[in-house]
Formats: structure tokens, C-alpha cells, sequence
């Protein structure tokens, strides 16, 4: 069978696979868990209107964990069916940022694309943060400068509260010769970052921002 998972799909999935691992973990009322466990049914199979027989039953399991080990097994059989990031090399990164002299690509190698919505590095020597991400199905590529803020927030990208930084990004104006910033408030770990995502929402409106 085709992958038919998102990314922030299969994060989102974990994260109702938690709620129900939560719920035994809090409760010991029958009525109570098995409204978890409808709820958790519901929400995600309202992610996929159009399934069929055969992926009904890849995520039917949902229904029957009662245990951790059960909730780990299920996320593992759906991992094979997750649509990963597509690769990239490294010429297809440098093709993104045209105009940026030495451009220092991450370790590609590290990354597993099958865990990420967006791809990001920080380059320390210029303090300067890479994001390559689809936007309108097309994969894009912006940089901005990125500044640790000390302090923990709601990540415009996740929007989860985590440690946060902020990133700023400058573009030409409307008249001759003028620049203009755009930034907001981003995760300072991006790995971490990527797994809070089960909406593209969030980082969608971000890079509508940002490439306007």
C-alpha cells in the first residue's frame, strides 16, 4: 500500500495516541476512557475523508490500546505509510538561496524526513536561521536573522509553548532602495519544533508572511 500519512499527520496521531495512554493513566472510569478513545477515533479519521477499506483498518487499531506498548506498536505499523519530506541534496538547498555567498547546508544525513513538515539550520556564524519548507506547492527557501530570546512562548510555527527565538527576515520595499522586516517568534529547536506540528496551519500563515 501507498504512504497516505502526512507528517503532521502522523504527529497528530501521536498526540491522540497520548491523550488515550492519559486517560487510562488518570482514570479508572470505563465511560470516561471510552470517550477518550471515540473522540480520539473520530479525529482522526476525519483527517482522511476519502479512505479506503484498506487504510480503515491500518488506523482501526486505535480502538483496541489499553497499554503503552500497545500505543508504541500501533505508531510503529502506521510508520511504513508516513509521505516523508521529500529529500533534498545539497544543490537543491543552494538553488533556493541564490543570492547567499558560502552557504553552509545542514548535515542532510541527520535528518529523518519522515519526522518533519519544514527543514531548518542555524548557520552560527552569522546567526542567520534557514528554513526550506512547500508553501502553494512549491518548495521555498528564506533565511532571516535569528536571536535567542531566553524565554518560553507560543512558536508561530507550532504553536506550542516553547523556548522561542525570533526571527527576522528583510525584504525590499515598495520605493527604490528600501528594505523592510518581517519576523515573529519561532521554536529555537527546530527537531522539536516539527514534532509539536499536527496542523500546517500555523506554519503555513508564517510563510505567507514572510514571502508576501
Amino acid at each position: 500500500m501507498e504512504p497516505f500519512i502526512h507528517t503532521h499527520q502522523y504527529h497528530f496521531i501521536k498526540s491522540r495516541v497520548q491523550a488515550i495512554m492519559n486517560a487510562y493513566a488518570t482514570s479508572t472510569d470505563v465511560n470516561v476512557i471510552r470517550a477518550r478513545k471515540e473522540i480520539a477515533h473520530e479525529e482522526i479519521f476525519q483527517l482522511f475523508p476519502n479512505l479506503t477499506e484498506e487504510q480503515k483498518e491500518i488506523l482501526q487499531p486505535i480502538d483496541s490500546i489499553k497499554e503503552k506498548a500497545e500505543g508504541k506498536q500501533f505508531l510503529h505499523q502506521l510508520s511504513p505509510f508516513v509521505i516523508p519530506f521529500p529529500a533534498l541534496t545539497e544543490s537543491s538547498i543552494k538553488k533556493l538561496f541564490p543570492k547567499v555567498k558560502k552557504l553552509k547546508v545542514s548535515n542532510l544525513a541527520e535528518i529523518n524526513f519522515s519526522e518533519i513538515s519544514y527543514v531548518s539550520w542555524l548557520d552560527t556564524s552569522t546567526e542567520k536561521k534557514f528554513i526550506v519548507a512547500y508553501h502553494e506547492g512549491k518548495l521555498i527557501g528564506i533565511h532571516g536573522q535569528f536571536t535567542n530570546v531566553n524565554k518560553k512562548g507560543v512558536c508561530a510555527l507550532c504553536n506550542r509553548f516553547e523556548e522561542l527565538g525570533m526571527f527576522v527576515l528583510e525584504a525590499k520595499g515598495s520605493g527604490d532602495g528600501t528594505y523592510l522586516k518581517k519576523g515573529n517568534y519561532i521554536c529555537q529547536d527546530s527537531v522539536t519544533c516539527n514534532q509539536n506540528i499536527i496542523s500546517l496551519d500555523k506554519l503555513n500563515d508564517f510563510l505567507s508572511l514572510m514571502v508576501k
